[in-house]
């Protein structure tokens, strides 16, 4: 049957059929050009329109980041100048956060789980007011000394900022995508390293499955914060390791007599089995901790009181403070130059037991229920171990220092690009190879643990 007789038969049915059926059967029929121009447009303009939200939304939250690590910053000096009066009162700190959660915090208590819950699609909600909790509570673990990052902070105010901006957008999967591009903005405008945190954003929530999908707007979004946080003030954290070096380079030291030199690479692979069974075990005793203390102690306050004095003891008593915070006191000692003319001496200041006193004291911190995070104490532990591990593999310790910055992170939140990246955006693009292969190795020596409860893929053989 050609056209023209299917165009006479709908005709002559057509024109048999009552006029109730016409309006019927026109209204189905603009109803399916509706569907079908919206289809168009949700299918072409996705993808533009969420980016362009996203470059507003790296604004908004960068300009937060900023704000909030600067205050960070401030109550972190003035824990330093004045500890005696600070850190006696953590039990006291850690009694008001777990009053203002139980009074303010409905849904906002669980903090980067229910980021996470809502980025794998087991539930559809964040609350806002996690955002001012989160922000206040982790101010007070510092300004009274508790071991604890920030990171947790950024990656739930852009989490909840764009999770929340999606529910006006008439786009499948703006949810998980916005989601992902706040996650990146926060993390980026707080640290100032545009690409890790994208990076960081498409592959923390699901274990070895990169996000593509998110990977525009979170890219936006990420350099967008990064730029914003900057020009508000907050500076970024940056080493210039082939300076510290003095007559070497990284790039020099792959190779001998023209050719590779396996000895050295050998030797950044034992490097990262080493970060990655450290990273690998903090996140495994972090959660080991926060099950066995909430037994010990099932009221959160009760808990939080009695282990706040028990820390402020040990904070004041190992050099008032050294362990407290976000450890970068232990990083900057590590690349400050200090003792650095043979490169085989542990940097001026370090001591070869800080990685594992602030190792401990920020899983205890954290367990006993204070705010903030784990991701900066993780780069201070990575430091501080690679500093004291430097000498008995030959290398100069400012590289090391370095590797171990990145790769414990990398091994603790179970990621793989986001620590490579790190390492070259803080400390020059011209070591990635060294980087490549410590977190590498790092990577597959881990044990698959996490700080993070990432979604794990079910592979089929």
């Amino acid at each position: 049957m050609n056209f023209n007789q299917q165009y006479n038969q709908f005709k002559e049915q057509f024109a048999g059929m009552s006029p109730e059926m016409k309006e019927q059967m026109m209204k189905m029929a603009k109803e399916q050009m509706k569907a079908r121009i919206s289809g168009f447009f949700k299918k072409w303009f996705a993808l533009p329109v969420l980016t362009l939200v996203a470059v507003a939304l790296g604004a908004v939250v960068g300009a937060l980041m900023a704000f909030f690590g600067q205050v960070l910053l401030a109550v972190g000096g003035l824990r330093d100048a004045h500890p005696i009066y600070f850190i006696p009162g953590l039990a006291l700190a850690g009694v008001g956060i777990v009053l203002a959660y139980k009074k303010w915090g409905k849904g906002a208590e669980r903090g980067m789980g229910v980021v996470f819950a809502v980025g794998q699609g087991k539930e559809s909600h964040i609350p806002l007011r996690l955002i001012p909790m989160v922000a206040v509570g982790t101010w007070l673990t510092h300004l009274f000394g508790g071991s604890a990052g920030r990171e947790g902070v950024a990656v739930q105010i852009g989490g909840a900022l764009g999770h929340n901006i999606s529910k006006k957008l008439p786009f499948e999967n703006a949810s998980h995508i916005m989601l992902v591009a706040g996650m990146a903005a926060g993390f980026s405008g707080l640290f100032q390293i545009p690409m890790a945190a994208t990076a960081f954003a498409l592959e923390v929530l699901i274990v070895g499955h990169m996000d593509l999908m998110a990977l525009l707007p979170a890219a936006v979004a990420a350099f967008t914060a990064c730029k914003v946080s900057s020009l508000c003030g907050l500076e970024k954290f940056s080493v210039d390791l082939n300076g510290l070096l003095g007559d070497g380079s990284v790039g020099a030291l792959f190779m001998h007599d023209g050719a590779l030199d396996m000895n050295f690479v050998v030797k950044l692979a034992l490097l990262g089995v080493l970060f990655g069974v450290i990273g690998g075990g903090f996140a495994k005793l972090l959660s080991l901790a926060k099950e066995f203390f909430a037994k010990k102690f099932p009221d959160g306050m009760k808990r939080i009181a009695i282990m706040g004095v028990s820390l402020s003891a040990i904070f004041l008593l190992l050099w008032q403070g050294r362990y407290s915070g976000l450890g970068t006191n232990l990083i900057d000692m590590c690349f400050s130059g200090a003792g650095i003319a043979d490169g085989s001496n542990i940097a001026g200041g370090i001591q070869s037991y800080d990685w594992v006193l602030k190792f401990a004291l920020t899983i205890l911190t954290l367990a006993a229920g204070f705010q903030g995070g784990e991701v900066t104490p993780l780069f201070s532990i990575g430091a501080t171990l690679g500093a004291t591990s430097a000498v008995m593999f030959g290398l100069p310790f400012p590289l090391v220092a370095a590797l171990g910055y990145a790769a414990v992170f990398g091994s603790a939140t179970n990621t793989l690009w986001a620590p490579i990246l790190i390492g070259c955006e803080v400390f020059g693009f011209d070591c990635l190879p060294a980087f490549f292969v410590v977190c590498i190795a790092a990577y597959v020596c881990n044990g698959g643990q996490s700080i993070y409860n990432q979604k794990k893929l079910k592979l089929k053989f």
